[in-house]
């Protein structure tokens, strides 16, 4: 079957949308649009209606979104002092009917019953070390649940597979096509998550982050938050002497940054990253907040040609990204999968294949976990409003620049360990030293070095600069920013709490070129645009336990590149502009190409069809974990049984670093680019602007 095959079910409906657009098309693709004014001429409006259709490789359709947007503008009269007073906003509707029309792969079909790998098992009943051939185990029936004598204590594993049945479950990164870790050491850890909507199967949905119902993922502005009403906004200004001040005051965007693709400077409003991935242009994907910005103008000074001042404070409830439920057709690194997977672990106990590592003599074993052992507890997202930053802004001999600072909250999460929970390695009651000094199997106790979390979003302050100019020796226009952080925190194997917090610095250097080509289009110029970002995590820490040889402590790269190169052509006095984008992540070796076509009908009318593929070795692997517990026997294997620091909790290295897998921590390494390798697709938007 053709990759980009559909089934003829979706084949059927996509049939019926295609020709009702194509239809409409026909018949008012003479009519030219535009915006209405009113009588008086101070109320405007425009806007736009869309269908978007996505076909992704294996899996058929992952988006058929339909879209209205309606944009206004009423200017009113002076009041007092203030002057150039008008109301904006921006009202947006949306329905993607992707879950009505591939119910089996996102809607409430999905998901199905699931195998963990017990990579340490040569076949049923017979025990061997060190083989590894994926032997599969039925969800809740491992091996360890079971009982092989290579345990102590007598245990406390199990759940309840009544109330946490096999079903609507898939295995975390399943689509990139990496069963396990094939190496010495045996298969690394799988995780598997529910991915129905919450309101067909609420197991470990987060409650207010990640717990969208079916209508939620169908109708993503009609929200708590009354997304759909997108940007309401005042601007007012205030004569001052010779200089003025502009108030703009509600719900609306604010753009510090000059770049595409990933942001550096651009960190007030959160992304919303289950529109497409990385892939959705800002101005779509950004989340308006409510938020004062009063901006001081002056004006060209004695030394400047242009000068403003400007302070901005987000008074509405803190909002992070949304990275994507699990389940979704889009959730960035699967960090929605593995999350909605991990929350499930703690509430209603998972199995977790391969976890049991190096036993004598059965090698890995998928595990049973009870519930409140292992994964998320909770979401503390802050109840606060105090994110607020300023910046100065200017030109300068020709050279337009920023200084910026903020305090914020990180939109990303942060999982912090820690947390009171259960070890089901020892009978209830039963303790267990030195290795557990935390309390008795069956109890509730802090314990450090397990994968039990919280997700947390700390305090990040930001400071930086960015300046954009023309180098007429290459005929070429230059960006540039940089930023530096504190408070970001990382994931790191060798803290008791699973974390580290580290400054970071982020650039990117932009380079933008028209340039003729005369053989392709000997009339008119091509656009030749290249990024670089960088990052450096500049507390970064990664060394190698010397009892193990594994590297231990952040699993992220320390310092990684990322490449962008847009070529883009104009025909037809501009209305058709054919383009290829390329990214190449250089330490996640992971690459995409989206060549497309935008194809301006007439004012009103508008289609885009594009490719997006990606390329390369897709998701790395990294220190897994397994080792970076007080569940014994697997803080002190048995080949460093009685080692110190290595095998004592509270001693110098929590994990041997010698387990290496995918998941959990191997998408840091991959990124964006590599942990979407599955999201090959042809993508095609028709647009109606009035």
């Amino acid at each position: 079957m053709n990759r980009f095959e559909m089934n003829s079910l979706q084949s059927k409906n996509l049939a019926t949308v295609g020709t009702a657009l194509f239809t409409a098309c026909i018949l008012l693709v003479s009519v030219q649009a535009s915006a209405w004014l009113s009588k008086d001429q101070t109320l405007e409006l425009h806007g736009f209606a869309d269908s978007t259709t996505h076909q992704r490789a294996d899996y058929g359709l992952s988006k058929q979104r339909f879209r209205g947007q309606l944009e206004f503008n009423k200017q009113m009269p002076n009041m007092g002092p203030f002057s150039e007073i008008s109301l904006n906003g921006t009202i947006r509707l949306t329905y993607d009917a992707v879950y009505d029309l591939n119910a089996n792969d996102f809607g409430d079909d999905a998901g199905g019953s699931v195998f963990g790998s017990s990579s340490g098992l040569s076949s049923i009943g017979t025990l061997g070390a060190d083989t590894v051939n994926g032997l599969q185990t039925p969800w809740g029936a491992s091996p360890v649940t079971a009982g092989n004598g290579a345990l102590p204590g007598g245990g406390g594993f199990g759940f309840n597979t009544t109330t946490n049945p096999n079903t609507g479950l898939k295995k975390v990164g399943n689509e990139l096509g990496h069963s396990n870790n094939k190496g010495r050491f045996g298969g690394g850890l799988e995780f598997f998550t529910p991915v129905r909507p919450c309101n067909v199967d609420s197991r470990g949905c987060l409650k207010d982050y990640m717990d969208a119902d079916e209508d939620d993922l169908r109708f993503p502005e009609f929200t708590d938050e009354h997304r759909w009403l997108r940007e309401l906004y005042i601007d007012a200004t205030l004569p001052v002497g010779k200089d003025e001040i502009n108030f703009r005051i509600g719900r609306q965007q604010v753009v510090w940054g000059r770049t595409d693709l990933f942001r550096v400077l651009d960190q007030i409003n959160p992304i919303d990253f289950s529109i497409q991935n990385i892939y959705e242009e800002f101005e779509d994907s950004r989340i308006p907040l409510g938020i004062i910005s009063a901006e001081w103008r002056l004006g060209a000074t004695s030394m400047f040609d242009d000068l403003n001042f400007q302070f901005i404070w987000n008074f509405e409830e803190f909002t992070p990204h949304a990275l994507g439920q699990g389940g979704e057709p889009y959730n960035i690194l699967q960090a929605g999968d593995l999350f909605r997977g991990l929350k499930n672990c703690w509430d209603n106990g998972c199995t977790v294949s391969n976890f049991a590592t190096d036993l004598v003599p059965t090698g890995n074993l998928a595990t049973d976990f009870p519930v409140n052992s292992i994964g998320i507890r909770n979401v503390n997202l802050p109840d606060d409003r105090d994110q607020f930053g300023i910046r100065m802004e200017g030109v300068f001999k020709s050279v337009g620049f920023s200084i910026n600072a903020l305090r914020y909250y990180s939109q990303l999460p942060s999982l912090r360990g820690g947390i009171p929970a259960v070890n089901p390695f020892l009978g209830a009651g039963v303790p267990f030293p030195p290795f557990d000094t935390s309390g008795p199997g069956g109890a509730l106790a802090p314990r450090p070095y397990l994968p039990a979390f919280d997700i947390e979003f700390p305090i990040v302050h930001l400071v930086g600069a960015s300046a954009d100019f023309y180098l007429d020796s290459i005929k070429s226009a230059m960006r540039v920013e940089f930023a530096y952080t504190d408070g970001e925190e990382f994931a790191d194997t060798s803290k008791r709490r699973l974390f580290s917090e580290s400054d970071v610095i982020r650039w990117v250097v932009g380079w933008d070129r028209p340039t003729y080509i005369r053989f392709l289009n000997p009339n008119r110029t091509f656009l030749l645009s290249a990024q670089v970002f960088g990052q450096h995590i500049v507390d970064h820490e990664r060394y190698t336990n010397p009892f193990s040889g594994g590297k231990i402590g952040f699993q992220d790269w320390d310092h990684n590149l990322i490449a962008t190169f847009l070529f883009q052509g104009f025909y037809m006095n501009d209305r058709l502009q054919p383009r290829l984008i390329q990214a190449y992540d250089v330490r996640g070796k992971a690459y995409v190409v989206s060549p497309g076509v935008d194809w301006l009908i007439n004012d009103s009318w508008r289609l885009v069809f594009a490719a997006n593929l990606k390329f390369g070795r897709g998701r790395n692997i990294a220190d897994d974990g397994r080792t970076s517990n007080t569940f014994p026997p697997f803080t002190c294997t048995r080949q460093h049984a009685g080692t110190t620091p290595a095998c004592t909790p509270g001693g110098e290295y929590a994990s041997l670093g010698s387990r290496l897998g995918y998941e959990p921590l191997g998408r840091f390494r991959s990124g964006p680019i590599g942990m979407a390798q599955h999201e090959d697709e042809l993508q095609l938007m028709l647009r109606f602007r009035f």
